[in-house]
């Protein structure tokens, strides 16, 4: 097997030389990563040094790289940078106690992009929903949508669901918030849900039905499939193109490092959400410019599905505290709303009983999320 030796200058030139003849890989060349204590003019190392990691993987074509280097040349957010660059080549990562595998992408053969997200809660799914109607004014769309709670066999969603239909679907013990019903109900589109288990450092699946969900989205005969991704994993398809949701308000250190950067590496458009003004997201922005070919910011607000103007109403969603004035203030100011409550808790089901005991309203306005459809 053919790989890519990372090496420093803490270790001498003789013991790096044995370490390359003793591991099972025909090392065709060796990159070095940094440290000069032990660096010798004349030194041996057993493989031709590449100056450049990317011209030595476009080069060589190797089939993984191994990490012989240490600490204090490369320390943990060193290796995770090299690791997303490994990854986002396509190749895998391997050291003396991990490894780690680029997501294994089925090939897909229609017109497709993935829309992704860094965790749970950044907005992919109303991103993804908004791509679906601008596409869709022109073109037959599917959305193939995977969640941790979707159906155990691909389930398609052809016409819009109203909240009969949903209030069915949570009465037989399913989860009648999935994203390919929200998606379905909002748009209009049709939809496909999935399920997955698990997600990994690189955004790979435990177990998922999407390939499946794949196979289901072809026979619909669309002229486009958007995949949308579950959390921080990723739909395990190999589409033309991708989508990455980040929230702009997340720690630039998480949110551009630790694998994320790959995620930002294999990404075409990075999209920042709830980037309020004055949120202090422009060191992300920075960031994800330097990993990503582009990068557009944009905010959230509600949209209600039926007129509430004049009326009182209460509006439930999974938004921070942080977001609640913003949005009673978008609901009044656009829809004429008397705004009575926000609440945060419909991923709190205990919280959402207690102030449901409370609230007095004429209209409850329902993000299709989490608890939305018990």
């Amino acid at each position: 097997m053919k790989a890519i030796a990372l090496i420093d200058g803490e270790h001498y030139a003789p013991v790096v030389r044995a370490a390359l003849e003793e591991l099972p890989y025909d090392f065709v060349a060796a990159h070095l990563v940094g440290g000069i204590e032990k660096l010798r003019d004349d030194a041996d190392y057993g493989a031709p040094l590449a100056p450049d990691l990317a011209a030595a993987l476009a080069e060589h074509r190797p089939e993984l790289v191994v990490d012989l280097s240490d600490e204090p040349v490369l320390g943990p957010r060193e290796r995770f940078r090299l690791a997303s660059r490994v990854l986002a080549a396509g190749l895998p990562y391997v050291g003396a106690d991990f490894r780690f595998d680029p997501p294994e992408l089925a090939p897909f053969p229609l017109p497709s992009f993935a829309i992704v997200g860094t965790g749970k809660r950044v907005g992919k799914t109303a991103i993804t929903a908004h791509a679906a109607q601008l596409y869709a004014r022109e073109r037959k769309v599917v959305v193939v949508a995977m969640g941790r709670g979707g159906p155990p066999e691909p389930e398609v969603a052809e016409l819009r669901p109203d909240v009969d239909a949903l209030l069915a679907l949570s009465r037989a013990g399913r989860h009648a918030a999935s994203d390919y019903l929200e998606t379905a109900a909002l748009v209009g589109v049709t939809t496909v849900g999935c399920r997955r288990c698990g997600g990994g450092l690189a955004g790979s699946v435990g177990v998922s039905n999407v390939h499946a969900g794949a196979r289901r989205a072809v026979e619909l005969e669309p002229e486009l499939v958007l995949f949308d991704g579950s959390g921080a994993a990723i739909p395990p398809v190999a589409t033309a193109r991708r989508i990455l949701v980040v929230n702009a308000t997340s720690d630039p250190e998480v949110a551009t490092g630790y694998l994320n950067e790959y995620r930002h590496l294999v990404s075409d458009l990075v999209v920042l959400t709830m980037a309020e003004q004055g949120a202090g997201w422009e060191e992300l922005q920075g960031r994800a410019l330097a990993l990503a070919p582009a990068v557009v910011a944009a905010t959230l607000r509600p949209r209600p599905t039926a007129d509430v103007s004049g009326r009182r109403v209460a509006f439930f969603s999974t938004a921070p505290p942080s977001a609640h004035g913003l949005f009673a203030e978008h609901l009044a100011g656009e829809y004429g709303a008397d705004v009575v409550h926000v609440s945060g808790a419909l991923a709190d089901r205990t919280a959402l009983r207690q102030e449901l005991e409370r609230v007095d309203a004429d209209v409850f306005l329902v993000e299709v999320k989490a608890a939305a459809s018990d």
